[in-house]
């Protein structure tokens, strides 16, 4: 087994995604983005049985890796997939089980 020199920045962002989609409810958020063009926040809260602070921070975390982004559409939020994003983690996850 070879040691470890370093940590790439390409391991480290694969790590981000892989820590995002590192739960079910995530995963639901989305495989209900990819279905549809975008949607509020407050339709998520009905499809969801979780309180909105936990919704909240689902979407915070997929957010913060880059994965969905969100525009405030005053009183809601309008979350999308981020598709650029989104390609770049399929493609890395491909590279990765393709090994």
């Amino acid at each position: 087994m070879e040691n470890i020199q370093a940590i790439s920045r390409e391991q480290e962002k694969l790590a981000r995604y892989a820590k995002a989609l590192s739960h079910p409810v995530r995963i639901y958020i989305v495989e209900l983005l990819s279905s549809s063009a975008c949607c509020f926040s407050g339709d998520l809260d009905k499809v969801l049985p979780i309180a909105r602070s936990t919704l909240s921070q689902h979407l915070k975390e997929l957010k913060n890796a880059g994965l969905i982004q969100g525009e405030i559409e005053y009183p809601k939020i309008r979350y999308c997939l981020n598709k650029k994003k989104w390609e770049e983690a399929k493609k890395m996850f491909f590279n990765l089980f393709k090994r």
